[in-house]
């Protein structure tokens, strides 16, 4: 055969073969996270997504946090449907997948009531339309109620691609009266920016107004891959307010960066797994490496088994869905103490293993933890008028921290949530564990730490959350019972939907109407509001202290949503 008779059949050959393998199109995905009115995932909801009517959608189910992904899914045009008792379904339409994209797409369960309550501009009071707009440019939903083809009622959602790209903004102003929480004026501000929609870039922190009052500063980037992974970069800097740093304007300061990745594999198993550096700085420094990770396994739609690995503290204000400012030392990362005038960083390893099942209505969760801490950070409360190279003091919030020494300890933890109406989710908890506690309280700090040891104790916990439809408020309020006295909380490394502040706790947001392109809110933030817990010390002044699981804070302020 000729060159050139060869070279015409390659050509034919390439003329058919390119056309063919550019439009093999690349499978796509489609994932996000389902939740209720007032923030909560809801686990075990039913994902329907199809390209037509008639055709058999493709179910997944939520795990655990609400979170789902559907893979190798063919370019097109699709539906997605959300079902769970108790609410109704919720439909989002024109969902747009090329070839080989990731669509992202969170989700809002209502209830009928709720639902009703979210009527069509043209049928809302007139004084009431510049909110409306705000909420319709602000929230993931635009509910619209209809009829489904089956005749059951439905909520459908509509979204765009300006949505995606949402650039959002809120600030608060929040203060509290002096020993009753910081009583400077802090600014919290939190910039957050959609990027090429599988992105999200994050820019806060939390700043005071006196000289040397504590301050945060975080940013931090997540984007997610087609594959169902998430890495995500966090580097946060942090101030803190001692007598030194305002009287004297000497250095202490803590940095922390933070890389972690989530992977999931189909729908039966999720990992995370990364680590935290921290560096603290107070006349000399100090690092440390903490890792962290967790494997969720779903053994069913419905039952999630579950490995955590932890080497700090959750925060206790992200439960809340609003990060305000630290209201002590013990909201303050990283926890560490002073030896002789040295910082020391709190080591901690914290394992347990969890299984939560959704039964109906009801979540239930049953685990084992172990603890292990060295250099125990502990809280205290008290004007300490005196130079100590062992406390660390905060003089905004008047309280100060103190090495505890190491505890070794190990638990269980049940774990019970069920909705009690329709806009109120009752949360029951008990736990069993041990805790630092004194033989004698009352004596010197000194011979409070030769006497420091492990107890047993039990902790029971109720906590209400919802949300005033007509009002829009939305609240928490609960309870930490300790069966005993106790220095350090019973399993202080919960981050279940059982968590709780020690004893009475409260928080609230009102909005408020506010004309023009904005949201504004009302803060009260309340931990420990009887003073529970307290063990008195005494200072080498002869002025009493007291070492406290969690110090009483009564704050409030206002929020900028924009």
């Amino acid at each position: 055969m000729s060159t050139n008779h060869k070279l015409r059949w390659m050509l034919v050959i390439l003329a058919v073969a390119i056309p063919a393998a550019a439009g093999s199109p690349k499978p796509s995905t489609i994932s996000g996270s389902v939740t209720n009115s007032a923030g909560v995932p809801q686990m075990g909801a039913a994902v329907e997504i199809f390209l037509s009517a008639t055709e058999v959608p493709r179910k997944v189910f939520t795990d655990e946090r609400g979170h789902f992904l559907a893979s190798g899914l063919v370019p097109g045009r699709y539906y997605v449907k959300v079902s769970a008792s108790s609410f109704l379904p919720t439909l989002r339409e024109n969902v747009e997948l090329g070839s080989g994209t990731h669509a992202i797409v969170n989700l809002t369960l209502n209830t009928l009531f709720e639902a009703l309550q979210l009527l069509s501009p043209e049928a809302r009071p007139r004084e009431e339309d510049d909110d409306w707009k705000w909420t319709l440019r602000s929230t993931v939903n635009r509910p619209v109620l209809r009829l489904s083809e089956d005749e059951s009622l439905m909520v459908v959602t509509r979204s765009g691609k300006d949505e995606d790209r949402v650039l959002k903004a809120r600030l608060a102003l929040v203060a509290g009266e002096p020993g009753l929480g910081s009583a400077d004026m802090n600014a919290s501000f939190l910039v957050e920016r959609s990027l090429f929609s599988t992105g999200r870039l994050s820019v806060g922190g939390n700043l005071g107004q006196g000289t040397g009052t504590p301050g945060v500063l975080r940013a931090s980037y997540v984007h997610e891959l087609p594959d169902g992974s998430r890495p995500e970069v966090t580097f946060t800097m942090r101030r803190f307010a001692t007598a030194e740093t305002v009287d004297h304007g000497a250095a202490l300061q803590a940095v922390a960066l933070s890389v972690s990745d989530t992977v999931t594999v189909g729908n039966l198993l999720e990992v995370k797994a990364g680590g935290e550096l921290q560096s603290v700085e107070y006349g000399s420094r100090v690092h440390a490496l903490k890792p962290f990770g967790s494997a969720e396994l779903h053994l069913t739609p419905y039952t999630v088994l579950a490995y955590r690995y932890a080497t700090s503290q959750p925060n206790t204000r992200g439960a809340k869905g609003f990060d305000t400012a630290p209201a002590d030392l013990s909201e303050s990362g990283p926890r560490f103490t002073l030896e002789g005038g040295a910082p020391v960083l709190e080591q901690a390893r914290h394992q347990e293993v969890a299984l939560s099942r959704r039964i109906g209505e009801n979540n239930l969760q049953v685990a084992a933890f172990t603890d292990r801490l060295v250099n125990t950070a502990l809280l205290g409360v008290g004007d300490v008028g005196f130079s100590d190279d062992d406390l660390l003091t905060d003089v905004y919030s008047n309280t100060f921290a103190y090495n505890g020494g190491n505890l070794s300890t190990d638990g269980v933890r049940v774990v019970f949530e069920r909705p009690l109406l329709p806009d109120v989710t009752a949360t029951f908890g008990y736990a069993f564990g041990g805790v630092l506690d004194v033989l004698v309280p009352g004596v010197s700090l000194e011979e409070a730490r030769a006497s420091l040891h492990t107890a047993r104790r039990h902790a029971a916990t109720a906590k209400l959350a919802g949300r005033l439809p007509g009002a829009k408020t939305r609240w928490i309020v609960s309870y930490k019972w300790t069966s005993g006295r106790a220095l350090t909380p019973v399993d202080m490394f919960d981050a279940s939907p059982g968590q709780a502040d020690p004893y009475l706790s409260l928080f609230i947001r009102q909005p408020i109407p506010l004309r023009g392109p904005g949201q504004m809110e009302a803060l009260v933030d309340v931990r420990n509001l009887l003073a529970q817990g307290y063990v008195p010390m005494v200072a080498a002044d002869g002025q009493t202290l007291y070492l406290v699981q969690a110090a009483r804070s009564v704050r409030g302020g206002i929020a900028f949503t924009f």
